[in-house]
C-alpha cells in the first residue's frame, strides 16, 4: 500500500475504485466497505484508493469540543488498512480552508479530475463537503455528470447491533472490550513507549512496563485490568495491563501498565502495542501492598485463563 501525504502528492490513475471517510477504529463496517472496494477493482483492472483525513474534520470544525477521543492513531489506522491490501491510501489533512470546499468541487476537482475516480464506494448515512451538504442523493445526480459508477454499502449490524465508530468508543469507555473488538472485527489497540516507573511492581512480584501514548487524542478505556498480548520488536508476550491511579498509593495520575508474563529483559525507550483481549475487573483500594499483591495473583490466574 502507498501512502501519500495529501491529494496533491497523488498522482492520477486511469481507473481508480474510491472509497472516503475517517475510518476510525478501522471497524466490520469499513471492512465491508475495503472488501467491497476490492471486489469491484478486481475484474476491471482498477486500483484501489481510500481517501481519508487527519486531524479528525470535528478536531477542526470544533477546537474547543475535547470530547472527542479517537480509537486509533494515524499510524494505528494505517496499519490497519494496509492489512486489506489497498493500492493507495491518501491522508489528506483536514483545516478550515479543505472544510469550505462545496460538494461538487469535492467531487469533480479531487476525486475525479486529482485521483481519476471510475467507481465510488460510499458507506451508509454518508455526507461530505461544506458543512456536510453532500449527500448520496447529490452523488447520484453527480455520477452521470462526471462519469463515475456509485454504489452505496448498507450497514454492519452484529448481533443486532449497528456498527458505529461511536457505538465502539462508547463501548471502550465502559470497559466493555469484548463488545468493542466484536464490533471491530479485531482486538482494540494502544501504541506507546516504555518509559521508567517507580518500579513498585518489581518489589511485589509483578515487574510492569509503563506506557507513554504521545497522541493526546487517543481514547483511553475505562480504568481497570484487561488481558492483553503485547507486540516488541516482532516478539508477542501474553500479559495482564492496569489502567488507573494507583489507588494504594493515593496516586492523581492516569498510568498505564503492562504485566508480560514469562518475560525479563530491558525494553526502555522501545515501542510497545497492546491489543486488549477482555476487562478483569476495575480498578479497586487495597487497604496494602499485600493485599493487592494477592489480587493481581487472582488477577493473573483469571487472565492466564483468558488469553489460553
Amino acid at each position: 500500500m502507498k501512502v501519500y501525504q495529501s491529494v496533491d502528492e497523488f498522482k492520477k490513475v486511469a481507473n481508480a475504485v474510491v472509497t472516503i471517510g475517517t475510518f476510525d477504529g478501522v471497524h466490520a463496517g469499513h471492512k465491508k466497505i475495503l472488501t467491497r472496494l476490492k471486489e469491484l477493482a478486481a475484474p476491471c483492472k482498477g486500483e484501489t484508493v481510500v481517501l481519508t483525513f487527519f486531524p479528525h474534520p470535528r478536531m477542526v470544525l470544533q477546537p474547543d469540543d475535547n470530547d472527542l477521543k479517537l480509537i486509533t492513531t494515524l499510524d494505528e489506522r494505517i496499519l490497519l488498512l494496509n492489512n486489506f491490501g489497498i493500492d493507495h491510501l491518501i491522508i489528506q489533512p483536514f483545516n478550515k480552508e479543505f472544510s469550505r470546499i462545496t460538494a461538487v468541487e469535492f467531487v469533480r476537482d479531487l476525486l475525479v479530475n486529482k485521483i481519476g475516480m471510475k467507481t465510488l464506494v460510499i458507506g451508509h448515512d454518508h455526507h461530505f463537503g461544506r458543512n456536510r451538504e453532500g449527500s448520496y442523493k447529490d452523488l447520484e445526480e453527480f455520477a452521470p455528470v462526471y462519469d463515475f459508477r456509485l454504489e452505496e454499502i448498507k450497514e454492519e449490524v452484529i448481533n443486532e447491533v449497528a456498527v458505529s465508530s461511536t457505538k465502539i468508543r462508547k463501548a471502550l469507555i465502559d470497559g466493555d472490550i469484548k463488545s468493542a473488538n466484536e464490533l471491530m472485527d479485531h482486538h482494540f489497540p494502544i501504541t506507546g513507549k516504555v518509559v521508567e516507573g517507580d518500579r513498585l511492581g518489581r518489589n511485589i512480584g509483578f515487574p510492569t512496563a509503563n506506557i507513554s501514548i504521545a497522541e493526546n487524542y487517543k481514547l483511553i478505556p475505562a480504568e481497570g485490568i484487561y488481558a492483553v498480548t503485547a507486540t516488541i520488536e516482532d516478539r508477542t508476550f501474553k500479559g495482564m495491563l492496569y489502567i488507573g491511579k494507583r489507588p494504594v498509593l493515593n496516586g492523581t495520575e492516569q498510568r498505564i501498565e503492562v504485566n508480560l508474563f514469562d518475560f525479563d529483559g530491558d525494553i526502555y525507550g522501545k515501542q510497545i502495542t497492546v491489543y486488549f483481549k477482555d476487562r478483569i475487573r476495575g480498578d479497586e483500594h487495597f487497604e496494602s501492598m499485600e493485599k493487592l499483591k494477592e489480587k493481581m495473583k487472582e488477577d493473573k490466574k483469571h487472565a492466564t485463563k483468558i488469553l489460553s
